[in-house]
Protein backbone atom coordinates (compact mmCIF):
# COMPACT_ATOMS: atom_id res chain seq x y z
CA UNK A 1 0.00 0.00 0.00
CA UNK A 2 1.45 3.45 -1.01
CA UNK A 3 2.03 5.98 1.92
CA UNK A 4 1.58 9.21 2.51
CA UNK A 5 3.07 11.67 5.52
CA UNK A 6 1.70 14.67 6.35
CA UNK A 7 4.20 17.47 5.89
CA UNK A 8 3.65 18.31 10.13
CA UNK A 9 4.59 14.49 10.67
CA UNK A 10 8.10 14.68 8.67
CA UNK A 11 11.46 14.53 10.46
CA UNK A 12 15.02 15.32 9.55
CA UNK A 13 18.07 12.73 9.45
CA UNK A 14 20.25 13.41 12.66
CA UNK A 15 23.33 14.26 13.43
CA UNK A 16 25.09 12.81 16.15
CA UNK A 17 26.15 16.43 17.27
CA UNK A 18 22.24 17.03 17.97
CA UNK A 19 21.52 13.92 20.16
CA UNK A 20 24.81 13.12 21.75
CA UNK A 21 26.41 9.71 22.36
CA UNK A 22 27.75 10.14 25.98
CA UNK A 23 30.30 7.24 27.54
CA UNK A 24 29.45 6.99 30.62
CA UNK A 25 31.13 4.43 32.45
CA UNK A 26 33.84 7.09 33.78
CA UNK A 27 30.44 7.52 35.88
CA UNK A 28 29.71 4.33 37.11
CA UNK A 29 33.27 3.01 37.62
CA UNK A 30 33.92 6.76 39.85
CA UNK A 31 37.36 7.31 37.70
CA UNK A 32 35.90 10.91 36.13
CA UNK A 33 32.27 11.80 37.02
CA UNK A 34 32.83 15.37 36.74
CA UNK A 35 33.61 15.05 33.19
CA UNK A 36 30.67 13.08 32.26
CA UNK A 37 28.37 15.00 34.66
CA UNK A 38 29.91 18.40 32.63
CA UNK A 39 28.81 16.14 29.73
CA UNK A 40 25.07 15.64 30.28
CA UNK A 41 24.71 19.16 31.97
CA UNK A 42 25.92 20.76 28.38
CA UNK A 43 23.40 18.39 26.73
CA UNK A 44 20.18 18.52 29.13
CA UNK A 45 20.84 22.89 28.34
CA UNK A 46 21.51 22.98 24.87
CA UNK A 47 19.78 19.32 23.56
CA UNK A 48 17.65 17.60 26.11
CA UNK A 49 18.21 14.15 24.31
CA UNK A 50 21.44 11.97 24.56
CA UNK A 51 22.50 8.32 23.92
CA UNK A 52 24.21 6.77 26.66
CA UNK A 53 26.57 3.83 25.77
CA UNK A 54 28.83 1.60 28.52
CA UNK A 55 25.64 1.86 31.03
CA UNK A 56 26.62 -2.20 32.65
CA UNK A 57 22.69 -3.54 31.49
CA UNK A 58 23.60 -6.76 30.55
CA UNK A 59 22.67 -7.23 26.77
CA UNK A 60 21.28 -10.95 27.52
CA UNK A 61 18.51 -9.00 29.83
CA UNK A 62 17.53 -6.58 27.83
CA UNK A 63 17.22 -9.58 25.15
CA UNK A 64 14.75 -10.83 27.33
CA UNK A 65 12.99 -7.97 28.04
CA UNK A 66 11.81 -7.73 24.15
CA UNK A 67 11.64 -11.53 24.12
CA UNK A 68 8.93 -11.80 26.74
CA UNK A 69 7.30 -7.95 25.97
CA UNK A 70 6.68 -9.50 22.53
CA UNK A 71 4.96 -12.59 23.92
CA UNK A 72 3.05 -10.55 26.52
CA UNK A 73 1.60 -8.51 23.28
CA UNK A 74 1.05 -11.36 21.01
CA UNK A 75 -1.64 -12.57 23.33
CA UNK A 76 -4.82 -12.74 22.20
CA UNK A 77 -7.18 -9.36 23.82
CA UNK A 78 -9.00 -10.90 26.08
CA UNK A 79 -5.83 -12.39 27.66
CA UNK A 80 -4.38 -9.20 28.08
CA UNK A 81 -7.24 -7.09 29.17
CA UNK A 82 -8.22 -9.35 32.35
CA UNK A 83 -5.18 -6.79 33.70
CA UNK A 84 -6.12 -3.84 32.45
CA UNK A 85 -5.03 -0.77 34.43
CA UNK A 86 -8.14 0.36 35.06
CA UNK A 87 -8.44 -2.58 37.30
CA UNK A 88 -5.51 -1.24 39.31
CA UNK A 89 -7.28 2.02 40.67
CA UNK A 90 -4.86 4.84 41.88
CA UNK A 91 -1.90 2.55 41.36
CA UNK A 92 -1.98 2.67 37.53
CA UNK A 93 -0.44 -0.23 36.66
CA UNK A 94 -1.52 -2.99 34.09
CA UNK A 95 -2.24 -3.50 30.39
CA UNK A 96 -3.37 -0.20 28.20
CA UNK A 97 -5.17 -1.26 24.97
CA UNK A 98 -4.73 0.50 21.95
CA UNK A 99 -6.46 4.28 22.41
CA UNK A 100 -6.61 3.49 26.25
CA UNK A 101 -3.80 6.38 26.97
CA UNK A 102 -3.52 9.63 24.83
CA UNK A 103 -0.75 11.84 25.09
CA UNK A 104 -1.89 14.49 23.27
CA UNK A 105 -5.26 14.53 23.11
CA UNK A 106 -6.58 17.92 21.71
CA UNK A 107 -4.33 17.02 18.43
CA UNK A 108 -3.75 12.90 18.36
CA UNK A 109 -4.97 9.33 19.07
CA UNK A 110 -2.00 7.24 19.99
CA UNK A 111 -2.07 4.38 18.26
CA UNK A 112 -0.19 1.70 21.16
CA UNK A 113 -0.66 -0.71 23.69
CA UNK A 114 1.25 -0.81 27.18
CA UNK A 115 1.97 -2.56 29.93
CA UNK A 116 2.62 -0.49 33.22
CA UNK A 117 4.48 -2.21 36.28
CA UNK A 118 6.75 -1.05 38.74
CA UNK A 119 8.37 -1.73 42.81
CA UNK A 120 5.30 -4.25 44.04
CA UNK A 121 3.38 -2.95 47.55
CA UNK A 122 0.86 -4.60 49.68
CA UNK A 123 -0.83 -0.89 50.19
CA UNK A 124 -2.75 0.71 46.96
CA UNK A 125 -1.93 4.64 47.03
CA UNK A 126 -1.39 7.26 43.95
CA UNK A 127 1.60 4.98 41.91
CA UNK A 128 2.31 2.47 44.72
CA UNK A 129 0.13 -0.67 44.99
CA UNK A 130 0.63 -4.52 43.97
CA UNK A 131 1.90 -5.03 39.70
CA UNK A 132 -0.93 -7.07 37.60
CA UNK A 133 1.60 -9.35 36.53
CA UNK A 134 0.41 -11.98 33.76
CA UNK A 135 1.11 -15.92 34.65
CA UNK A 136 2.12 -16.13 31.02
CA UNK A 137 5.36 -15.95 29.40
CA UNK A 138 6.43 -18.08 32.75
CA UNK A 139 9.36 -15.93 33.83
CA UNK A 140 8.14 -12.63 32.81
CA UNK A 141 7.27 -11.28 36.41
CA UNK A 142 11.12 -12.37 37.14
CA UNK A 143 12.66 -10.59 34.35
CA UNK A 144 10.83 -7.81 34.66
CA UNK A 145 11.57 -7.29 38.09
CA UNK A 146 15.25 -7.56 37.33
CA UNK A 147 14.97 -5.13 34.40
CA UNK A 148 13.50 -2.51 36.78
CA UNK A 149 15.87 -2.90 39.23
CA UNK A 150 18.65 -2.00 36.91
CA UNK A 151 17.11 1.13 35.29
CA UNK A 152 16.41 2.27 39.21
CA UNK A 153 20.47 2.01 40.05
CA UNK A 154 21.59 3.50 36.61
CA UNK A 155 19.28 6.17 37.26
CA UNK A 156 20.46 7.40 40.63
CA UNK A 157 23.99 7.17 38.37
CA UNK A 158 22.47 9.65 36.23
CA UNK A 159 20.55 12.04 38.71
CA UNK A 160 24.01 11.76 40.57
CA UNK A 161 25.49 13.84 37.50
CA UNK A 162 22.48 15.88 36.79
CA UNK A 163 22.95 17.51 40.25
CA UNK A 164 26.50 17.57 40.19
CA UNK A 165 25.95 19.46 36.66
CA UNK A 166 24.31 21.97 38.76
CA UNK A 167 26.84 22.73 40.82
CA UNK A 168 25.08 20.65 43.68
CA UNK A 169 26.28 17.53 45.98
CA UNK A 170 26.05 14.46 43.93
CA UNK A 171 23.57 13.07 46.58
CA UNK A 172 21.26 16.40 46.27
CA UNK A 173 18.28 14.93 45.18
CA UNK A 174 18.49 11.27 46.84
CA UNK A 175 17.03 13.16 49.74
CA UNK A 176 13.86 13.49 47.24
CA UNK A 177 13.86 9.82 46.29
CA UNK A 178 13.70 8.04 49.41
CA UNK A 179 11.35 6.33 48.12
CA UNK A 180 10.23 7.34 44.25
CA UNK A 181 7.40 7.03 42.21
CA UNK A 182 8.59 4.66 39.04
CA UNK A 183 7.16 3.12 36.02
CA UNK A 184 8.71 0.34 34.10
CA UNK A 185 6.61 0.16 30.54
CA UNK A 186 6.65 -2.04 27.90
CA UNK A 187 5.05 -0.43 24.15
CA UNK A 188 3.80 -2.00 21.24
CA UNK A 189 3.61 0.37 18.33
CA UNK A 190 1.70 -1.77 14.86
CA UNK A 191 2.89 -0.35 11.66
CA UNK A 192 0.97 2.80 10.12
CA UNK A 193 -0.11 2.81 6.28
CA UNK A 194 -1.81 4.50 3.95
CA UNK A 195 -2.68 8.31 4.83
CA UNK A 196 -1.09 9.06 8.27
CA UNK A 197 -2.02 12.08 9.29
CA UNK A 198 -1.45 13.81 12.97
CA UNK A 199 -5.12 12.68 13.94
CA UNK A 200 -3.35 9.22 14.39
CA UNK A 201 0.08 8.34 15.48
CA UNK A 202 2.08 6.11 17.64
CA UNK A 203 2.49 8.45 20.47
CA UNK A 204 1.23 12.21 20.13
CA UNK A 205 3.74 15.05 20.80
CA UNK A 206 4.69 15.81 24.61
CA UNK A 207 7.46 16.22 27.17
CA UNK A 208 7.92 13.51 30.22
CA UNK A 209 6.03 14.41 33.29
CA UNK A 210 8.51 13.25 35.52
CA UNK A 211 12.30 13.48 36.26
CA UNK A 212 13.86 11.45 33.97
CA UNK A 213 13.40 8.73 31.39
CA UNK A 214 15.76 5.67 30.31
CA UNK A 215 14.63 4.59 27.27
CA UNK A 216 15.67 1.06 25.18
CA UNK A 217 14.40 1.26 21.72
CA UNK A 218 14.31 -1.81 19.34
CA UNK A 219 15.76 -1.68 15.32
CA UNK A 220 13.13 -0.28 13.66
CA UNK A 221 12.67 3.62 15.05
CA UNK A 222 9.85 5.94 14.74
CA UNK A 223 11.45 8.44 17.34
CA UNK A 224 11.06 12.00 16.78
CA UNK A 225 12.29 15.12 19.34
CA UNK A 226 12.01 18.69 18.43
CA UNK A 227 15.17 20.46 18.58
CA UNK A 228 15.79 24.12 20.16
CA UNK A 229 14.93 25.48 16.66
CA UNK A 230 11.48 23.83 16.84
CA UNK A 231 12.44 21.15 13.82
CA UNK A 232 11.77 17.62 14.06
CA UNK A 233 14.64 15.30 13.97
CA UNK A 234 14.82 11.42 14.46
CA UNK A 235 16.10 9.87 16.65
CA UNK A 236 17.11 6.39 15.42
CA UNK A 237 18.81 3.30 16.82
CA UNK A 238 22.30 3.07 17.88
CA UNK A 239 22.94 -0.22 19.06
CA UNK A 240 23.74 -1.32 22.94
CA UNK A 241 22.70 2.26 23.86
CA UNK A 242 20.12 3.65 26.03
CA UNK A 243 18.24 7.23 24.92
CA UNK A 244 17.93 9.53 28.11
CA UNK A 245 15.97 12.35 28.87
CA UNK A 246 14.75 14.74 31.23
CA UNK A 247 11.34 15.78 32.40
CA UNK A 248 9.21 18.59 33.47
CA UNK A 249 10.75 18.02 37.15
CA UNK A 250 14.26 19.08 35.75
CA UNK A 251 12.90 21.97 34.02
CA UNK A 252 11.10 23.30 37.56
CA UNK A 253 14.19 22.80 39.57
CA UNK A 254 16.76 24.23 37.17
CA UNK A 255 14.42 27.39 36.66
CA UNK A 256 14.25 26.33 32.72
CA UNK A 257 17.93 25.96 32.56
CA UNK A 258 17.06 22.49 31.47
CA UNK A 259 14.54 21.79 29.03
CA UNK A 260 11.94 19.29 29.22
CA UNK A 261 12.10 18.19 25.04
CA UNK A 262 9.14 17.68 23.03
CA UNK A 263 9.22 14.28 21.62
CA UNK A 264 7.13 12.16 19.29
CA UNK A 265 6.73 8.35 17.39
CA UNK A 266 5.30 7.71 14.30
CA UNK A 267 5.83 3.94 13.54
CA UNK A 268 6.09 4.25 9.46
CA UNK A 269 8.82 1.20 8.99
CA UNK A 270 6.28 -1.48 7.92
CA UNK A 271 6.79 -3.66 10.78
CA UNK A 272 6.12 -3.68 14.74
CA UNK A 273 7.88 -1.25 16.71
CA UNK A 274 8.84 -1.76 20.55
CA UNK A 275 10.54 -0.12 22.82
CA UNK A 276 10.92 -0.02 26.54
CA UNK A 277 10.88 3.35 28.60
CA UNK A 278 11.85 3.57 32.63
CA UNK A 279 10.47 7.08 34.07
CA UNK A 280 11.53 7.91 37.40
CA UNK A 281 9.78 10.94 39.84
CA UNK A 282 10.19 11.77 42.90
CA UNK A 283 9.19 10.68 46.28
CA UNK A 284 4.94 11.49 46.11
CA UNK A 285 5.15 13.92 48.84
CA UNK A 286 8.56 15.70 47.33
CA UNK A 287 8.10 19.30 47.26
CA UNK A 288 9.61 20.31 43.45
CA UNK A 289 11.31 23.91 43.75
CA UNK A 290 13.97 25.73 41.92
CA UNK A 291 17.63 25.04 43.02
CA UNK A 292 19.56 27.52 44.76
CA UNK A 293 22.08 27.15 41.89
CA UNK A 294 19.76 28.18 39.19
CA UNK A 295 18.50 31.52 40.65
CA UNK A 296 19.63 34.95 42.05
CA UNK A 297 19.10 38.63 42.15
CA UNK A 298 18.48 38.97 38.34
CA UNK A 299 16.78 35.36 38.03
CA UNK A 300 14.47 35.00 40.30
CA UNK A 301 12.02 31.76 40.11
CA UNK A 302 10.21 31.46 37.69
CA UNK A 303 7.86 28.79 39.52
CA UNK A 304 6.14 28.14 42.87
CA UNK A 305 6.76 24.96 45.11
CA UNK A 306 4.32 22.01 44.20
CA UNK A 307 4.71 18.17 45.00
CA UNK A 308 5.54 15.94 42.59
CA UNK A 309 2.93 13.30 42.89
CA UNK A 310 0.15 15.75 42.69
CA UNK A 311 1.69 16.95 39.74
CA UNK A 312 1.76 13.85 37.93
CA UNK A 313 -1.49 12.45 39.38
CA UNK A 314 -3.27 15.61 37.52
CA UNK A 315 -0.96 14.83 34.35
CA UNK A 316 -2.96 11.17 34.25
CA UNK A 317 -6.42 12.17 35.29
CA UNK A 318 -6.10 14.39 31.50
CA UNK A 319 -5.10 11.04 29.56
CA UNK A 320 -7.42 8.39 32.27
CA UNK A 321 -10.97 9.18 32.35
CA UNK A 322 -11.72 6.11 35.01
CA UNK A 323 -9.58 8.49 37.31
CA UNK A 324 -11.46 11.73 37.29
CA UNK A 325 -13.77 11.02 39.87
CA UNK A 326 -10.83 9.32 42.04
CA UNK A 327 -9.56 11.87 44.90
CA UNK A 328 -5.99 12.18 45.30
CA UNK A 329 -4.51 10.09 48.55
CA UNK A 330 -8.18 8.65 48.89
Amino acid sequence: MAQTIESCLASKSTSFHEIPIVDIAPLLDGSDTSSVAQQIGYICENIGFLYIKNHGVPASLIKDVYRLSQEFFAQPFEAKDQLNIVKSGQTLRGYIPMYGENVDPKNTKDVKECFDFGQPEETVSPFFGPNLMPEAPQEFTQVMEQYHAAMLQLARKLISAIALSLDLPADYFEKLQQKPITIQRLLHYPPQFGNITLKEIGIGAHTDYGFLTILSQDENGGLQVQNRNGEWVSAPPVPDTFIVNIGDLVQTFTNDRYISTMHRVINTSGVDRYSVPFFIDLDFDAVVDVVPTCVSATNPSKYKPYTSGEHKYKRFVDSYTHLQDVVVGG
